[in-house]
């Protein structure tokens, strides 16, 4: 399998892994109390995942401003470092949230607040330029996106950034923002549970990376949860949002996804592969654009997911069994 990726015809090359940061930036929530985090995080600890993913070939992180309200940005500019040019970095805009508090505020999809946004990401990164910057409104107006994707062909040309894209989950709103000369990707939900045709054949047809969130469906595809399992309560799993799919209310993962896990196990831990090396090689046979992101909160954790680069794509019949045993 070819271990690097072009992100559309930006010309910027990544590994065909991308580490997600969404975990790091540890607790915040909604004004109403929803945690919007996945729990508590050592910060040095995510220092050294985010370094060691590096030393194993790792050069593509996402990130967004609000994740942790700021801090996931702060965390990941302290440990890139010295080493800010060897790596890609991608963060999002859209959201409004008050860093003392930690709370998500609201929304803003208005060219001034994007260039805001821009700066204060520029600053909490600590670097002088983001290389994906995306729009983290998944269902913001087609006319209003036309209008933020001309902005940010201004900030190609100043040099702010160097590409950008669409976090969202709807092709027709991905295709508004291709229409850019330096759109770069579509990031959007797929993986082995939840499969995106649509964005697939979007992403070939128009020549864009395609940037896989939730590959590992929030930790299930990783097979160490378990039916009845509870989660902390700063978690967004233990009060899952509508979007948030395979988790029930308070009580963990849902039973029926779990036993869809289960279901694949064998093929996905085929070749010595653990069930998440597994699922993230499902991705890489999906489509020759995908870079899957899946999150991290360890050095261990870092290690399990760059180790699937080594092991590569599953194969065309592997694929095949896995559409089989779940009816598609």
């Amino acid at each position: 399998m070819e271990t690097k990726r072009t992100l559309g015809h930006t010309g910027i090359g990544v590994s065909a892994l991308g580490f997600g940061c969404w975990a790091i930036g540890g607790e915040w929530q909604s004004v109403d109390g929803q945690p919007l985090g996945w729990g508590k995080v050592d910060d040095e600890e995510s220092v050294r995942a985010i370094r060691r993913a590096l030393d194993l070939g790792v050069t593509f992180f996402d990130t967004a401003d609000t994740y942790g309200a700021g801090h996931s940005e702060r965390v990941l500019g302290r440990a890139l470092g010295k080493r800010r040019a060897d790596v890609v970095v991608a963060t999002k805009w859209g959201n409004v949230f008050d860093e003392e508090t930690r709370t998500l505020t609201g929304a803003d999809d208005s060219p001034e607040y994007a260039r805001r946004a821009l700066t204060a990401s520029l600053k909490r990164l600590d670097t002088d330029h983001i290389d994906l910057y995306q729009l983290h409104l998944s269902d913001a107006d087609p006319a209003r996106a036309a209008e933020l994707r001309d902005l940010c062909e201004e900030f190609v040309r100043e040099g702010l950034i160097r590409g950008y894209a669409w976090s969202t989950d709807d092709p027709a709103r991905a295709a508004v923002f291709a229409r850019g000369e330096h759109c770069a990707a579509v990031q959007h939900m797929a993986n082995v549970l939840q499969d995106a045709p649509e964005m697939f054949a979007l992403c070939e047809e128009l020549g864009l990376a395609s940037v896989n969130r939730s590959p590992l469906a929030m930790g299930l595809l990783t097979g160490r949860r378990r039916s009845g399992q509870a989660l902390e309560a700063g978690d967004i799993r233990s009060r899952p949002p509508e979007w948030l799919k395979g988790f029930e209310d308070g009580s963990g993962a849902d039973p029926r996804w779990l036993a869809r896990v289960d279901a694949l196990k064998d093929v996905l831990t085929s070749d010595g592969r653990t069930p998440g090396q597994g699922a993230l090689a499902w991705l890489w046979a999906r489509s020759p654009r995908t870079v899957p992101i899946p999150g991290f909160r360890s050095v261990a954790q870092a290690e399990q997911n760059a180790g699937a680069l080594e092991m590569g794509a599953l194969t065309p019949g592997q694929v095949a069994e896995i559409d089989r045993i779940l009816g598609r």
